[in-house]
Parts: C-alpha cells; sequence; structure tokens
C-alpha cells in the first residue's frame, strides 16, 4: 500500500519526530505552550501565510496557501486535557515514549499525531505539487478541550465576516475504534442542556402538611422524561436521548424539607428534533404535571452533517488504499469543533488515529499508524485540490 514515490520513510520519520515534539508541550487547555508557533515555522518555509488570532488567554492559527476556491482546511486543536493522576503514567506524560510499537504521552491520539500527520502531509504535497488548484489552509486553537468560546468559533466568526469561506474541512479528531480507518464521522449530534427549578415550600420535617417537597413533585415527571421516546433518529443519526446529569436540593441537615430542587439536564440529539420541538414538549409535560418551575436553557451545538459527496468519496477511497479498511461513517460521540466549522462550510469530516485512549492515563498512539495517516490525509488533499494543467 505504499506511495512508491520515495517519500514513505520520510513521511514516516519526519510525522513521528513532530508527533514527539508537539507532545513535549504542556499544552494544557487553554495553553499553547508553543506547539502553535513549532507548527507556523513549518507551515511559512512551504508558502503558507500565518496569522495569529489570538483571543483572551487562547491561542489560535489560521494559515492559508493559495488565495482562490476550492478551499481545503484541515483543523485540529493543540490543548490536551490534564494528566490525571502522575502515578499512574508508566512514564512522564509529556515525555513522549515508544514502548512496544506504541507512542505514549498526553494528547498522542487527541491529537498531536493528527497535527503531525496534518503538517507532513501538506509539506509533501506541496513538494510534489507546487501548482495545485485552489488553496490549502490549516485552522488551529488551544480551546478546543475548555470552554471552546474563544477558539475555533471565534476564528470561523471572524473568518465569516471577511467572507472566508471554506469548501471542505477535515478535522484530526480521533475517529477509529480498532484500527486506522475503520471509522470516520460525518456529523455530530447536537447538544441541548437545561438548568430546571422546582419550586416548593420548605419546612420542617416533621410537619410535611405544612410544606411542598419539590422533590417528590418533580419525581413523576423526571420518571415520564425519562421514558419519553423523542424521536427514532434517521439514517445517519440515532434517537435523541435526555439524561439527568446533577440534582440539588437541600439545606445539608435532615430535618427540613427543601424549599427547591435544581436538575440539570441535557438532550442528544440529531436532525430528528429541532432544539425549539424539544424545549416545547418538555415545558408541555412540566406543565402538566402542575410544576412551578424556571428553566434556563443553554445550546451547545447544533447537528452537523456531510452527505456523499466529494470528501467522503476521497476520504473513503484515501482510507481503502492506505489501510485497506471500508470505513464506516458514524455520527457517534460527542461535540467537537466541527459545529462550528459546519456553519461555513458544507462538507466537513473528521478522521484520525484510535480513541481507546483519550482522555485516560497511559495515552497513547501507533507509532505505525503516524505515517499511514499522514498518507491518507495527503490523498485526500490530491483528490480534492489537483494540480493545474
Amino acid at each position: 500500500m505504499a506511495r512508491g514515490d520515495g517519500s514513505e520513510a520520510a513521511t514516516r520519520d519526519a510525522t513521528l519526530l513532530l508527533a514527539e515534539q508537539l507532545i513535549a508541550c504542556r499544552s494544557i487547555t487553554p495553553e499553547d505552550a508553543g506547539c502553535l508557533q513549532i507548527v507556523a515555522n513549518r507551515l511559512e518555509a512551504v508558502g503558507f501565510q500565518c496569522e495569529f488570532m489570538n483571543r483572551g488567554c487562547v491561542s489560535n492559527l489560521w494559515a492559508r496557501r493559495g488565495d482562490s476556491r476550492p478551499l481545503l482546511c484541515l483543523a485540529g486543536h493543540t490543548d490536551v486535557v490534564p494528566s490525571g493522576p502522575l502515578e499512574q503514567w508508566h512514564s512522564d506524560p509529556f515525555q513522549p515514549v515508544q514502548r512496544d510499537g506504541l507512542l505514549y504521552g498526553r494528547g498522542a491520539a487527541d491529537m498531536k499525531a493528527s497535527l503531525a500527520a496534518f503538517v507532513t502531509a501538506v509539506e509533501a504535497f506541496v513538494a510534489a505539487r507546487p501548482t495545485h488548484c485552489g488553496s490549502l489552509a490549516l485552522l488551529l486553537t488551544s480551546d478546543e478541550e475548555g470552554d471552546a468560546i474563544d477558539g475555533t468559533a471565534a476564528v470561523t466568526d471572524a473568518l465569516q465576516r471577511r467572507g472566508e469561506l471554506i469548501d471542505y474541512c477535515i478535522i484530526g479528531e480521533p475517529t477509529a475504534l480498532h484500527s486506522l480507518g475503520d471509522m470516520v464521522k460525518n456529523g455530530r449530534r447536537g447538544s441541548l442542556s437545561g438548568k430546571l427549578t422546582i419550586k416548593g415550600v420548605q419546612g420542617h420535617i416533621a410537619y410535611p402538611h405544612l410544606a411542598k417537597n419539590p422533590i417528590h413533585l418533580a419525581a413523576p415527571a423526571i420518571a415520564e422524561l425519562a421514558n419519553i421516546t423523542w424521536d427514532d433518529g434517521n439514517e445517519f443519526f440515532p434517537p435523541t436521548t435526555w439524561q439527568v446529569s446533577n440534582i440539588h436540593a437541600g439545606t445539608g441537615v435532615n430535618n427540613v424539607i427543601p424549599g427547591r430542587v435544581e436538575i440539570d439536564f441535557n438532550f442528544r440529539f440529531g436532525t430528528a428534533s429541532t432544539p425549539q420541538q424539544l424545549q416545547t414538549r418538555l415545558c408541555a409535560l412540566l406543565e402538566r404535571h402542575g410544576l412551578e418551575h424556571d428553566i434556563v436553557w443553554t445550546l451547545g451545538a447544533r447537528p452537523f452533517l456531510t452527505g456523499r459527496g466529494a470528501l467522503i468519496d476521497a476520504a473513503l477511497l484515501a482510507i481503502r488504499a492506505e489501510t485497506g479498511h471500508a470505513a464506516e461513517l458514524s455520527t457517534s460521540g460527542g461535540t467537537s469543533d466541527g459545529r462550528f466549522i459546519a456553519e461555513i462550510c458544507p462538507q466537513v469530516l473528521e478522521i484520525g488515529p484510535v480513541n481507546a485512549t483519550i482522555h485516560q492515563v497511559n495515552e497513547c498512539v501507533e507509532v505505525a499508524a503516524l505515517p499511514q495517516l499522514a498518507a491518507i490525509y495527503r490523498r485526500m488533499i490530491e483528490a480534492l485540490l489537483p494540480t493545474d494543467v
């Protein structure tokens, strides 16, 4: 499955070395710790114009080569989650170590391997096809694992204001289940959260007739909400789910009936229901139960979906050529920065390494997957930005 153009060994070594260099940066969100400058230096050397679009304590990089359409963007993040208990790591999480064919370190899979593969794929592509059609860009942030307010969302807002729209976007999120290329994400579910307050009347627990227990009042409604079929999903998205994440009530003593209970909940939904439909149905149920209540809603993400087209076709062909897999299209998992990019890009796809150890201690990625991932990205770039004739 090698390309046969003499670049495989060089790309393999370059991707591994860059991944190790990035892992060594202690870029715990929202810190970038120098990752973006490392990437920018490499990109500028092959003709990219690099623009740092930092906001607050978040570092963002928009790097572009070319000024024509189509515009293909490679997107990702340099920030990582905290390491967790150091004594449970077999080695320093910010000291990349190879053991038994695996590269260990915080961010190895999520997503510094992908960033390294982006860079080496771009370098190889530009060296081979310096007069390609269209434009190539990288959108990188240090605020994906955190609040995600001043990162990709801020950059896409700025790009939209100046009319700089993206035609195709490849996000390097770790999407594989068992081996590289077995699954890619062509969409993500939306996230709608609510903070529900049910009001009662506080009182002495020995005199319940003089009080109104909001926990007791809320219980039948919660049970009904937990068993509702909100929708049946569709071809790409599973049915909508509703889950309670937190319940808070009481004064901390055992002889007082609380006067209110706060319930945090979340909908994960696809395109079969809209946020407005879900809000309306939930509020109608609370009214039917006669509950005095307030709700504060937060729409964390709208669902997005990329159907079959040039981007997916390029991905499936590249993955089969490099790994032999017939990749499965999926919309499973949580949210990603794709929700922001989809606002200015009609085709968004996530492709990355195995996600089995992400956010865990001893996070790792297969060393052999690094050149394969770079080769997949390069094949996709070649398919979407062919050489000028």
